[in-house]
């Protein structure tokens, strides 16, 4: 027998009917699988949980069939409790499977130390500058009798003498010693 003989017989064409009746079957069988397996149109709204202690946020997602991954801790936020929720993926209201993981970011309990700098016998003009750009903030000055006029002699923070490379939370108030330019 041929192959053109054969691809024109009736025995070819039952075959490929078959195997084409074969293949939608299975697709159809696998559409309505994958559709009951992944849950296909049925979503869960994710809640705002911004400000919210990590026990209220666990027990909220756990009614809302979701779990919860802390991703990190952030700059210390004074706006929210320490502890709390302050940024969210997804965000509030997404539309989402159920078991999805949601990634918190916590407010840490204070601001992270910052070590001070060496502004030791720096001009007032130097050192302000420097404190600022690490987020002290510069407080009371005070001066005593030394030839160098605007000169950081020492430096303070509430009543407790700081020397350079010790730790303080940032944004921390930082008092200066200047000299006054008399002998």
């Amino acid at each position: 027998m041929s192959i053109v003989k054969f691809l024109t017989s009736k025995v070819f064409f039952k075959q490929l009917a078959l195997a084409i009746v074969a293949v939608v079957v299975l697709c159809f069988i696998m559409l309505k699988w994958l559709n009951v397996t992944t849950n296909h149109g049925e979503f869960v709204v994710v809640p705002d949980l911004k400000g919210k202690s990590i026990e209220t946020a666990k027990i909220e997602l756990k009614d809302n069939d979701l779990t919860m991954k802390i991703q990190d801790s952030a700059n210390f936020n004074p706006d929210y409790p320490k502890y709390s929720v302050i940024e969210q993926n997804p965000v509030a209201g997404s539309q989402v499977k159920e078991n999805r993981k949601i990634y918190l970011i916590l407010n840490p309990s204070d601001y992270r130390k910052v070590e001070v700098p060496n502004i030791l016998k720096r001009t007032f003009r130097q050192a302000k500058p420097q404190l600022q750009a690490l987020e002290f903030k510069v407080g009371e000055i005070t001066y005593i009798d030394n030839i160098g006029k605007d000169v950081v002699l020492g430096m303070k923070h509430k009543g407790e003498t700081l020397k350079p490379g010790m730790l303080l939370p940032l944004t921390s108030t930082i008092d200066l010693v200047l000299g006054n330019g008399k002998r």
